[in-house]
């Protein structure tokens, strides 16, 4: 496990507060892009947009072509119909590969973006080189797939449940305290409809694509905190062991938004994780 020192996470997430330029594909997908290089593109999780990952792409952009991508129906991204299941969330993002002329990549996701880019890597082939799965699920137990259900079927009726997610995502401690305040931000602007599909897909989809990890030949990155409650060290060991060259990283005292509540740590996994070839993890 590795456990957060003394870093620059703060500083890092504050600096995600502020929105950044996007461009749009001929379909409406809204991405952001900087750097050079090696494409790595960034998809987030149910309810953010793709300033989730701005510590991820100033870091990472010195040495490699990043590409953050909102999610459809959010940020500034075209709907999916509704009804739309993990499987058309995989389908718009090769889609978007395509009206970006990108031939192959290196794929990041975080929660929803790991179940997209976890099934892109088990269909797509060659097509994805590397792949890091950041706090995703996999085959939940029965209470968490039902509380999971639950709050999905909830979401048309109620709307978007804001401080729940901010209630299992962060602890109380003090390196939280501005990651969770630009989460309630986020989730706060997200378009209602656009939130209640991806998050019925999401959770209807911990086992849509949980048989392929065996075809997903490159480097695979299961990363996740010790103390998430929802997509748990247990899972990302699960998967990892399923892969030919899959590996674990849990950062320790951290939990689900440890790309803004442990920046510096998770830059420098997935760092490592670009450098592997294609015989190597």
């Amino acid at each position: 496990m590795l456990t957060a020192g003394s870093t620059t996470r703060t500083a890092a997430a504050t600096n995600a507060a502020g929105a950044l330029p996007r461009k749009k594909t001929v379909s409406g997908t809204a991405y952001h892009e900087a750097g050079s290089g090696e494409p790595l593109v960034l998809i987030h999780g149910v309810g953010m947009r793709l300033e989730a990952w701005a510590p991820q792409i100033a870091f990472l952009s010195a040495g490699h072509r990043v590409i953050a991508v909102d999610m459809p129906g959010h940020g500034e991204s075209a709907k999916l119909p509704v009804g739309s299941r993990l499987e058309e969330f995989v389908a718009w993002f090769g889609r978007f590969l395509d009206e970006m002329a990108i031939d192959t990549a290196n794929v990041a996701g975080h929660s929803m973006g790991a179940l997209v880019s976890g099934g892109a890597a088990a269909t797509f082939g060659e097509r994805i080189s590397r792949v890091a799965y950041l706090n995703g699920v996999y085959r939940r137990d029965p209470g968490a797939k039902a509380a999971v259900l639950s709050r999905a079927a909830a979401i048309p009726v109620s709307g978007v449940d804001k401080e729940g997610p901010l209630a299992r995502w962060f602890g109380e401690d003090a390196e939280s305290v501005t990651a969770r305040e630009l989460t309630r931000k986020w989730l706060n602007l997200v378009d209602p409809q656009g939130y209640a599909v991806a998050y019925a897909a999401f959770a209807g989809g911990d086992e849509t694509y949980a048989d392929g990890w065996k075809n997903v030949a490159g480097p695979a990155l299961f990363l996740t905190g010790s103390d998430d409650p929802n997509s748990t060290p247990l899972m990302a060991t699960q998967m990892a062991e399923l892969a030919p060259r899959g590996y674990v990283r849990i950062v320790e005292g951290h939990r689900h938004m440890v790309n803004l509540t442990a920046p510096d740590i998770v830059n420098s996994l997935l760092a490592e994780w670009l450098s592997f070839g294609e015989d190597e993890r």
